[in-house]
């Protein structure tokens, strides 16, 4: 069954709901400015690379600013309504957008003091671990230990080798994989040594 649809309407209620200026897990962005991260995202391509790119990130913090500035039901309109036809994101909606969909999510609803974990479908769980089983190959790699990410089923995925000494981080799929983008506010359990947990709580997961 595919979510990142149903992720996405869900994403622009909530926005909807806490407004543009709320904060979000995102540094010092808004919910504006992650609308406008989206759309441009999908719709301005010319603008994409700077997101990944730091030479080309003037011109990708431009086009974002000018995004930003527009009525915000119309902003949230284009993130409703998803990737145009001639976006390249249209036909890998499912496999390009169900992570950004879910992780953006959560940065708006657990930016406050006040959130909790969402009880999802286990058809989508499974898809966030496989999703969160491939991004923490990336998000682990400097760890000086090796990383293993177990779920509550106890299967498991051994993200990083690096030895005999290791760390296991349990949780369900969608924790792991927001600890893996970086996140923090996530329930995940730590299992290791105390100097190995920390090692790998300080590393820097961004993507």
């Amino acid at each position: 069954m595919p979510y990142a649809r149903d992720e996405r309407h869900a994403l622009v209620e909530t926005m909807r709901t806490v407004g543009p200026d709320a904060p979000t897990l995102c540094g010092d962005w808004t919910v504006r400015d992650l609308a406008a991260h989206l759309v441009l995202r999908e719709r301005r391509l010319d603008a994409t690379p700077g997101i990944m790119i730091p030479a080309l990130a003037g011109h990708t913090a431009r086009v974002q600013q000018s995004l930003a500035a527009r009525a915000w039901d119309d902003l949230l309109g284009d993130v409703d309504s998803g990737p145009p036809i001639w976006s390249p994101f249209r036909l890998l909606d499912e496999q390009a957008n169900l992570t950004e969909m879910f992780v953006h999510h959560e940065d708006v609803r657990r930016a406050g003091d006040d959130w909790s974990v969402r009880d999802l479908p286990p058809g989508m769980q499974d898809k966030l671990w496989r999703l969160a089983s491939g991004i923490g190959r990336r998000s682990y790699r400097k760890a000086p230990v090796t990383v293993i990410l177990e779920r509550p089923d106890g299967k498991k995925a051994t993200v990083h080798s690096a030895g005999a000494r290791a760390v296991i981080l349990r949780g369900e799929a969608a924790e792991l994989l927001l600890h893996a983008f970086g996140r923090d506010r996530v329930r995940v359990e730590f299992d290791g040594a105390a100097d190995d947990v920390t090692s790998v709580r300080a590393l820097d997961r961004g993507i």
